[in-house]
């Protein structure tokens, strides 16, 4: 548990290969102000290797009070350097997705400053109701949001592995951002698409509301992702805020600005699935 920050959190986080996988190419940290995913693409490439590195370079923020958008993203640019950088033969042409929120404190106030790239995910649950925050960067939620395909069709849909932004793998898609004002009894989940693409929102959504401890959260989620198959590596992080400085439970914000910035295979990028479509 944290104390003396804009937003105190008590936090839980759980991680398994899965029933299908050999190695786990997950990596996370969650150490305040920092909680993220990242899920290495690129299997026999190495992309363990790659979100290993990201992570360990956002870990360098860990132990401060919050942190900026510029922090953020100059930690980014560092770490997307570390992994176009790795040679051959060690992990050369990986990459990694990335997701979750870190600490962020404007005019004195606590905010989630939430962080995507690839099809990690990251949730809200306030007052007991469940958001999705981020938004896959995918080829199928491009087919979604183009109305060729449903919601309920992605989920068995053979593409739905293929991101269209990532760290290294050939990609330099920029990252999105979303700052939400943040109330204490929210509940943060980040998760890879291990959990998300083996459990569905609605029962999500019932055991974040049935498990009042963030570690006992996470750990029945990622059991939960296993019992439904667990056919690729799986990460949960449960962060509850625990009390805020100001926000909704003290003054009330007028807006949620975003913040606009410039099948039983791995996580891949668009341009290494080229015919898939």
């Amino acid at each position: 548990m944290t104390t003396g920050a804009v937003i105190s959190v008590v936090c839980g986080s759980a991680t398994d290969p899965g029933l299908r996988r050999r190695i786990n190419e997950d990596s996370y940290i969650a150490a305040s102000p920092v909680f993220l995913v990242a899920d290495g693409m690129g299997g026999h490439h190495a992309g363990e290797i790659a979100s290993a590195l990201v992570v360990e370079e956002f870990g360098r923020l860990a132990g401060r009070a919050s942190v900026s958008i510029d922090d953020v993203r100059a930690t980014l640019a560092r770490a997307r350097h570390l992994v176009d950088s790795l040679p051959a033969g060690g992990g050369a042409g990986a990459g990694t997705t990335l997701a979750g929120v870190v600490i962020a404190e404007v005019d004195g106030e606590g905010y989630w400053l939430t962080i995507n790239l690839g099809d990690s995910r990251t949730y809200l649950l306030s007052e007991g109701e469940l958001e999705q925050v981020s938004i896959d960067h995918s080829v199928v939620q491009e087919l979604i949001d183009s109305g060729e395909l449903s919601e309920s069709a992605a989920t068995a849909d053979t593409r739905r592995n293929v991101i269209t932004r990532a760290i290294g793998g050939g990609s330099d898609g920029e990252a999105d951002y979303w700052l939400i004002p943040a109330g204490a009894g929210d509940r943060i989940l980040v998760c890879s698409d291990g959990l998300s693409g083996e459990v569905t929102r609605e029962r999500i959504a019932e055991i974040l509301r049935e498990e009042a401890h963030p570690q006992a959260a996470a750990t029945r989620l990622v059991h939960e992702a296993m019992l439904q198959g667990g056919r690729d590596n799986i990460t949960a992080l449960v962060v509850d805020a625990t009390a805020v400085r100001a926000g909704r439970d003290g003054h009330a914000h007028d807006t949620v600005p975003k913040i606009v910035d410039e099948v039983d295979e791995d996580t891949r990028p668009r341009a290494a699935a080229a015919g898939a479509r």
